[in-house]
């Protein structure tokens, strides 16, 4: 085991913080020892993961997030992966999303780090959770996980983050072609983004839709690693007024993530 390493990590040191995530995408016995001993300082970070489907601007999105984050709390720090796609034949990635991060390049209390998906379904790369843990244990505030924007087959975002916020944009053709099946559930935040297009409100209504019919019954969810019971029924839009929290909805917000709006 490298004491070394876990040592510089826990310091927060940012290149000790780059060699063990890398060492975890290797995913050797080295790795799993090195998880091990971080494990027990991990759990004080908090965690949102972006999701949505390509091109509705997660991307800008995260570095408007963790530039407003910074600002309002210098602080405390922000910790970023980005998951980007893998090509099927070259086994590659552009890790394209580093370059619409530009802002963020010159902050010393922003860790970014790009992963290729390899593949892998459900939005995240495999070695996204331990990452994750890595930046915890290092000591990062708030850690954002923007995934790898597939569509509706996206849900093991949820698995990981406290918030999930998934992001949804206008003229899409299908209003409800990216808010079907899972990722409707793992939503507790709904942005629609690039909200200055035609269409918005139209999104808007369209997702508003989808959630009331969805607020007809009870449901079981599997929300950051625990299987959670939500209750619907016609009080759904009422929220808190109905009582204890019977029939919450997540929030619908519009956002301009390219000014930084919303």
């Amino acid at each position: 085991m490298n004491h070394q390493l876990i040592e510089q990590v826990l310091a927060g040191r940012r290149r000790a913080v780059a060699r063990a995530i890398s060492l975890v995408e290797d995913d050797g016995a080295a790795a799993q020892e090195m998880l091990a001993a971080l494990f027990p300082h991990t759990g004080r970070a908090y965690i949102v993961g972006v999701t949505g489907p390509p091109g509705s601007g997660k991307s800008t999105l995260v570095n408007a997030l963790a530039l407003h984050f910074r600002r309002r709390d210098p602080p405390r720090t922000v910790g970023i992966v980005a998951v980007d796609p893998t090509s099927p034949f070259s086994g590659g990635a552009i890790l394209g999303d580093r370059i619409r991060m530009r802002d963020l390049s010159g902050d010393r209390g922003i860790f970014i780090r790009s992963m290729a998906s390899r593949g892998s379904l459900g939005g995240l790369a495999w070695a996204t959770a331990d990452a994750v843990k890595v930046l915890d244990a290092a000591g990062y505030d708030l850690v954002i996980v923007e995934t790898v924007g597939a569509g509706q087959a996206e849900v093991d975002i949820a698995r990981t983050a406290h918030t999930t916020i998934v992001v949804e944009v206008p003229g899409l053709g299908d209003d409800i072609q990216a808010i079907k099946a899972g990722i409707l559930e793992i939503a507790d935040v709904f942005a629609v983004n690039k909200a200055d297009h035609e269409g918005a409100d139209h999104t808007v209504m369209a997702l508003q839709m989808m959630l009331d019919l969805n607020a007809g019954g009870a449901r079981t969810v599997m929300h950051h690693g625990r299987l959670m019971d939500v209750a619907g029924g016609p009080q759904a839009r009422a929220g808190s007024q109905s009582g204890a929290g019977e029939g919450w909805q997540p929030p619908i917000h519009k956002t301009v993530a390219t000014r930084r709006a919303g």
